[in-house]
């Protein structure tokens, strides 16, 4: 008995005199700085999956897909009506601050957004009231049918639980909103505990978090606006990725212990066409879509991190039963051109992002081979959000469609809808209009593609949009790691700080 108490005694010093392991900290930079983590009042892309870290929502889509599962939900229900839903709370879970999680914290937060006037606030405009009839369970009424709203619940950007001790505490008189720009309180894997804005941000691992154990003990998010930059410091072992951005003529030359992560994207290059420009002639309309093939050039930009749209919807998102297609007769192009007469086209490019320009020069290349005269311009910050109506605006529009959620409607009703927020031209189409309505109430996923599939298709047979490629989430990282949790909805390069991990 007194030899195991030595042996133990001898264990215990041995213990308290050996190091500590190492933490185990993943170092991903910001191309841009965080405006907020605020998740109700700003419109974060390369620092979402940094706020999704901290706060949760009610369903989120499953890591590579488009699939919805459960977060704070364990379940739903939908009415036969469509018009109530009714969720049923995961048990246990308590936020950062030790506030356990009920359902009149669900509907505390989601009131605020609703109500608050904040940026995101449209995310729950359709929902009439908001019911906490137990502690684990959440209604949500609807004004009217909404198939959508669960990939709303299940966005980036959707609806968060803040601790309602926090909200109370920190209310200011502006429902806690300044308070959060800076701080944040949820019940995610991670805990903020470094907000420094131009420098970096710095998150702990939570240590009562209800789910799998993040295997991170620490994320350091520096911001590091070069891309070059970012480069050298992922070569001298500084940072373990480059999340965006990095070179596609360089991923075949990286040095042996970095490697590629690809997956696939909602990020959609398209062509808008402002009306009155000789595209309007749909003989021109033909002959530039023959130049502006992105087959032609799809390989030199993005070697084999792309596809060719199939539609005016992400591939990811529906796969269209009749994929648009391109015409190829370079001479039936060139003889219609110089039976039209001079045409000159200018195409605005929205980014000074390298790809976006090599694209538009190819394309104004190949252009030039059937006749027609274009330039490119690279617009200023913001000039492509104010053209409608603007006579002096391009001719076409070079951007990319990156909808807030993976249903159709998300990505019809933001682009391509009269009056939709990024309608660049202000076009309108309004029998297209009337089949994504009508889509849009659709249930029956089959038929509702069908009809979104043939309102995309009118909307480019009138020379509204050209889609051209869907381009992957290209990682570039340190060997090890893995399990990036990329969701195809997400901004390219956000990464899942609870799954990610680091192997031998």
């Amino acid at each position: 008995m007194q030899c195991s108490s030595i042996r133990l005694a001898i264990l215990l010093v041995l213990a308290m005199t050996l190091p500590a392991p190492a933490a185990e900290v993943l170092r991903i930079p910001l191309v841009t700085d965080i405006g907020t983590f605020d998740p109700d009042n700003g419109f974060e892309i390369g620092g979402i999956s940094a706020i999704d870290s901290v706060y949760e929502g009610l369903v989120e889509y499953a890591p590579g897909s488009t699939k919805i599962v459960g977060l704070l939900a364990t379940s739903w229900d939908i009415a036969a009506d469509g018009l109530t839903y009714t969720f049923h709370l995961r048990d246990g879970v308590l936020f950062h601050d030790g506030t356990p999680l009920t359902a009149e914290a669900v509907k505390r937060s989601f009131e605020r957004r609703r109500d608050g006037k904040l940026i995101l606030s449209y995310f729950l405009a359709n929902v009439a009231s908001i019911e906490a009839p137990d502690p684990a369970t959440v209604v949500l009424r609807l004004g009217h049918r909404q198939p959508s709203l669960l990939d709303a619940l299940a966005s980036a950007w959707g609806p968060k639980v803040i601790s309602p001790a926090a909200l109370a505490e920190h209310d200011g008189g502006d429902d806690a909103a300044t308070w959060l720009n800076r701080h944040a309180v949820g019940t995610g894997p991670f805990v903020l505990t470094g907000f420094n804005p131009g420098e970096d941000y710095v998150f702990e691992r939570n240590p009562d978090y209800w789910g799998a154990r993040p295997f991170f003990d620490a994320v350091q998010l520096p911001v590091v606006p070069d891309i070059s930059q970012q480069i050298l410091q992922l070569q001298a072992g500084d940072i373990d990725a480059v999340p965006d951005g990095y070179p596609v003529e360089q991923l075949a030359m990286l040095p042996p212990n970095l490697v590629v992560t690809a997956a696939p994207s909602m990020t959609q290059f398209q062509l808008y066409v402002k009306p009155g420009t000789p595209m309007d002639d749909a003989a021109v309309r033909h002959s530039v879509l023959t130049a502006v093939n992105p087959a032609l050039w799809i390989r030199d930009i993005f070697g084999s991190h792309a596809a060719l749209s199939k539609s005016l919807y992400q591939n990811t998102m529906l796969d269209p039963v009749d994929p648009i297609t391109f015409p190829t007769d370079f001479e039936s192009a060139k003889a219609a051109i110089a039976a039209f007469g001079p045409v000159n086209l200018t195409i605005g490019v929205q980014s000074e992002v390298a790809s976006y320009t090599r694209i538009a020069e190819l394309m104004a290349a190949e252009l030039a081979t059937i006749g027609v005269t274009a330039s490119v311009v690279v617009l200023p910050v913001g000039a492509a959000y104010a053209m409608k109506g603007d006579a002096h605006a391009p001719d076409m529009l070079l951007t990319i469609a990156n909808p807030d959620a993976a249903h159709p409607e998300n990505q019809a009703k933001t682009y391509f809808t009269a009056g939709a927020v990024l309608n660049f031209y202000g076009r309108s189409l309004p029998a297209a209009d009337r089949l994504v309505d009508a889509a849009g109430l659709e249930t029956d996923v089959t038929k509702r593609n069908a009809l979104y599939e043939r309102a995309g298709q009118m909307y480019f047979d009138a020379g509204f949009v050209i889609p051209l490629v869907d381009v992957d989430d290209v990682i570039v990282h340190v060997q090890g790691l893995t399990d990036f949790g990329l969701r195809p909805e997400f901004p390219q390069g956000n990464i899942d700080f609870g799954t990610v991990r680091r192997i031998e």
